[in-house]
């Protein structure tokens, strides 16, 4: 079943797009790859997917339970406050927020919830340390766990693996062909590395051509 149809979409700021002509579905376990050089708008088109701005003109269509604030996000490392003072259990607890109401406190069940993503993707042994002294590549994979607290089926992830060292960069990717393959959770990566796109896209959108 589609979990996200976009046709016809235009993407940009103050109707001047930064793309358009988009089109493509997404099914559920679906794997899509967006490439494209620098400036075409392939960010842009995440924001517009997270409803973070709005179509220019288009549409995008969310259906087998999917809505836009059901989707985890995985933003580019740079756009992240790396010295960040909070622990790993406060970090990915966070990704919970968009779920509750005002000034609601976390309950059993989420930090439950927290303590079975960190041991699914193998850093439970983290849970109490400081998040701004981790590695590049711890600090990506507590990021993906916040964004799975968000998820709801689909993640949306914008070039996980840059700055990364190679072995953190194949740990990352591993990771997450594993949560698309084993748990069946959709992806959209935006990505420069053609080597991943050809191991593990299902679908490849290329933006500005």
């Amino acid at each position: 079943m589609s979990q996200i149809v976009c046709k016809n979409l235009a993407v940009g700021y103050n109707g001047i797009p930064a793309a358009e002509n988009i089109n493509f579905t997404i099914e559920k376990g679906g794997y899509l790859c967006v490439t494209g050089e620098n400036g075409s708008g392939k960010s842009t088109l995440i924001k517009t997917l997270l409803n973070l701005i709005k179509p220019i003109s288009g549409t995008i269509e969310f259906s087998d339970g999917l809505t836009q604030k059901s989707v985890g996000y995985l933003p580019q490392y740079s756009d992240v406050q790396s010295d960040f003072p909070a622990s790993v259990t406060e970090i990915v607890l966070s990704g919970f927020l968009g779920k509750k109401k005002v000034n609601a406190f976390y309950s059993s069940e989420e930090k439950k919830e927290v303590k079975r993503i960190l041991d699914m993707l193998g850093i439970l042994t983290l849970e109490k340390k400081v998040f701004s002294k981790l590695s590049g590549g711890q600090k990506q994979r507590v990021l993906l766990a916040r964004a799975l607290c968000a998820c709801g089926g689909l993640l949306v992830l914008d070039e996980p693996v840059a700055g990364l060292d190679p072995e953190a960069t194949e740990e990352m990717y591993a990771t997450v062909e594993r949560l698309n393959r084993e748990h069946i959770i959709s992806v959209i990566m935006i990505t420069h590395d053609m080597n991943a796109v050809k191991k593990y896209a299902k679908q490849v959108l290329k933006i500005g051509e």
